[in-house]
C-alpha cells in the first residue's frame, strides 16, 4: 500500500509515517487512480433496507451530505434514527463510503457525514484533493473536524421540531448515534462524550498512542475514551488493517461502559466499497438496530449462545463490561 493509495482514498490516518512520499511509485498511482475512478463510475445505490434511500445535500446544510429514506411518509412518526458519520481521511468527501451510508438510511436512518458530494457518477464537486505532505514532512489541516458532526446532530434535531421542516416529528431523538472510518472514527470518539448520544461505532481506526506523528484530526488521546457514555463497536479488518493495534488497544482500555471489538480479514479498506457496502455494512446496520430500536433479532449478531459472529469462521468478536 503506497501513501498515494491513502491519500487520494481519504484512509491515510494511523500510520503516515510508514509511507514516506518518496516511496511512491507512479505505476502504483496510476493503477490506483484508475481503481478509483473505476469505483466512481458505480451507480449510487439505494440499499436494501425496507426505505430505499437517496443522497441529497441540503440548503440548511451546504457542508455534509445526508442520506434519508426517499419516501419520508413511509417512515412514521419517530421513525427515523440518526447517525453521524466521519470521513476516512477526515475528507471533505460526504460520499467517499456512499455505498455504506445508503445501506444504513435504506434501514429508515437519517445519516449525515460532513464534505461536499464528490464521489460517485452523480457528484456534484470534483474530487477531493489529495492531502500530501509539504516539503517539510507536515500535512495541512484537516478538511473537516469533529465539530462538524455535532452541527450534523444539531441540525437533524432542529429539523424534527421545525413545523417547516420535512423531517418535522420523523426523528426519534432517543435513537442517535455517531461512528466514522480511519480518521473520521477518531472524529467520532472525540464527539463521544455528547449526552445526547446513545452508541458509537468506531470502523477501522483507533486513537493513536502518545508518541505517535498525528495526521491533523487526529489530536485524541487514549485519555478521550474516558468520555465514553454508551456502549461502542469497534470494526477492525485484521493484522493487515494499520488501524488494527490502536482499535484493538482502545477496547483493552476500555473499562466503564459495554465494549465489544469485532475483527474480519478485510484489512483497512473495510468492505466500504462492495455492494450495499459489504458485509460490515450489514454488521453496522444490526448494531444500530440493536442498541437504538431493542431489535433483538438484529442483537443476535452479537449475543446469546452461538451468535451469528460468535459462529463466523472469518471473524473474531470479544465483549466486556456488558449490562
Amino acid at each position: 500500500m503506497t501513501k498515494t493509495f491513502l491519500a487520494a482514498a481519504s484512509l491515510a490516518t494511523l500510520a503516515v509515517a510508514a509511507f514516506p512520499a518518496q516511496a511512491q511509485d507512479n505505476a502504483e498511482a496510476e493503477d490506483f487512480a484508475a481503481m478509483i475512478e473505476r469505483i466512481n463510475q458505480l451507480p449510487d445505490t439505494a440499499g436494501d433496507g425496507p426505505h430505499p434511500s437517496l443522497i441529497e445535500v441540503v440548503e440548511a446544510l451546504p457542508d455534509h451530505v445526508v442520506y434519508r429514506p426517499a419516501d419520508l411518509s413511509a417512515v412514521g412518526p419517530d421513525g427515523l434514527g440518526v447517525f453521524v458519520w466521519g470521513n476516512g481521511g477526515c475528507a471533505a468527501d460526504g460520499t467517499s463510503s456512499r455505498f455504506q451510508l445508503s445501506q444504513i438510511a435504506s434501514y429508515g436512518y437519517l445519516v449525515i457525514a460532513p464534505g461536499k458530494w464528490r464521489s460517485g457518477p452523480n457528484r456534484l464537486e470534483d474530487p477531493a484533493p489529495q492531502r500530501a505532505m509539504d516539503a517539510n514532512g507536515q500535512f495541512p489541516p484537516s478538511p473537516t473536524n469533529a465539530a462538524q458532526l455535532i452541527e450534523a446532530l444539531d441540525w437533524a434535531l432542529a429539523q424534527n421540531g421545525d413545523p417547516d421542516s420535512p423531517y418535522f416529528g420523523l426523528v426519534d431523538e432517543n435513537a442517535l448515534a455517531a461512528g466514522g472510518f480511519s480518521c473520521g472514527g477518531v472524529q467520532a470518539l472525540t464527539v463521544a462524550g455528547d449526552p445526547r448520544l446513545d452508541t458509537v461505532v468506531v470502523q477501522n481506526s483507533g486513537l493513536l498512542p502518545p508518541d505517535a506523528p498525528r495526521l491533523g484530526g487526529m489530536e485524541l488521546g487514549k485519555e478521550g475514551l474516558l468520555a465514553l457514555h454508551t456502549p461502542v463497536i469497534y470494526l477492525d479488518g485484521g493484522p493487515t488493517d494499520i488501524a488494527y493495534e490502536n482499535g484493538l488497544d482502545d477496547y483493552n482500555r476500555i473499562e466503564h461502559v459495554p465494549a465489544y471489538w469485532i475483527n474480519t480479514p478485510t484489512g483497512h479498506g473495510g468492505t466500504y466499497h462492495e455492494p450495499m457496502g459489504g458485509r460490515n455494512a450489514s454488521i453496522v446496520v444490526d448494531w444500530l438496530e440493536w442498541q437504538l430500536r431493542g431489535d433483538a433479532a438484529a442483537g443476535r449478531t452479537f449475543a446469546g449462545e452461538n451468535c451469528r459472529l460468535c459462529t463466523d469462521p472469518e471473524a473474531t468478536i470479544e465483549m466486556k463490561n456488558l449490562r
